[in-house]
């Protein structure tokens, strides 16, 4: 099947004319769903990796950097209503990282969920900056104090964190290999990675190691790997054609969309249209912002569908 062309400029247009329906009869952006309902919370797989959590994820590094974040910044208590009031509205997926200091908050609301229902990921970060000190020691241990920091028994998916070199997985290779042996002694039950470069993304196509992946995508290009979401797109259908469990994130443009709320609509559609995400990772500031993403996934489904 011939790719119809669409540059930038008119696919943007398409959208802001409510037009988005046109976009998916070019190939590329047109896909099979595999959603079940029109329910923004209902289970999906995530590709071959054997995890299964819901469409909707909590993301807990919102303006996140050197283990603080929008959710350890403000009062505590607020921060765990807000997981609380997640958690009860049905969300089973929470998205953690060493980065993010989220970890401690997690742990003090978990004894409260049940933990066989909750899929928890959480990243090594192994760059340079970050965190706040200068070590990097190997996977097996950074694991161990997130366990601790958790207090879990164990990590759902551990993930290598921002990667944007073309090959991450042979400077990585040892860690990748720790994360690998931790995975079949179940400490942990699937590893991968997020990328924040197209070369990073192709990189983990060609890696049979890389059970789920974090990928930037929404249709304006804004904090993306590539300002052309066609670009992205492409190799995101190739990874979820790999059988790799794709996770979208920057959905809002790592929120510099959030007060555009029809641009927040186009995304979502945009989105969960293209049939290769298995599910959606959204940062929430305030408990309100969780049942606003609620209905206007579920809106999103259903315009997906008719």
């Amino acid at each position: 099947m011939e790719k119809i062309k669409m540059n930038r400029r008119k696919f943007v247009g398409a959208l802001s004319l409510g037009t988005a329906h046109l976009l998916f009869s070019n190939p590329i952006y047109a896909g099979v769903s595999q959603l079940s309902s029109m329910d923004p919370l209902q289970k999906v797989k995530l590709g071959n990796s054997g995890l299964e959590t819901t469409l909707l994820g909590v993301g807990t590094g919102v303006h996140a950097s050197n283990r603080t974040s929008y959710l350890t910044r403000q009062e505590d208590e607020k921060s765990l209503a807000l997981l609380r009031h997640a958690y009860e509205k049905g969300f089973r997926n929470f998205d953690c990282a060493d980065t993010y200091g989220t970890h401690g908050m997690m742990a003090k609301v978990l004894p409260e969920m049940n933990r066989e229902e909750i899929t928890i990921t959480s990243k090594i970060w192994v760059r340079g900056g970050g965190i706040p000190e200068t070590e990097r020691p190997d996977a097996d241990v950074v694991v161990e104090r997130f366990r601790k920091e958790l207090n879990t028994d164990y990590i759902d998916l551990v993930q290598i964190h921002c990667m944007v070199d073309e090959n991450w997985t042979e400077t990585q290779k040892k860690q990748m290999d720790i994360l690998e042996n931790l995975k079949s002694k179940g400490i942990i039950r699937a590893h991968g990675v997020s990328v924040h470069s197209l070369d990073a993304m192709k990189d983990a196509l060609e890696s049979p190691w890389v059970d789920v992946i974090h990928v930037r995508i929404n249709p304006y290009g804004i904090a993306m790997d590539k300002p052309d979401p066609e670009e992205v797109v492409e190799v995101i259908h190739k990874l979820h054609k790999a059988g790799k469990g794709i996770i979208g994130m920057k959905l809002v443009g790592n929120g510099q969309l959030r007060n555009d709320s029809k641009k927040i609509d186009n995304s979502l559609r945009f989105v969960l249209g293209l049939g290769s995400v298995d599910m959606m990772i959204v940062g929430f500031e305030e408990k309100e912002q969780i049942d606003n993403y609620l209905e206007r996934v579920e809106k999103a489904l259903k315009e997906t569908r008719s």
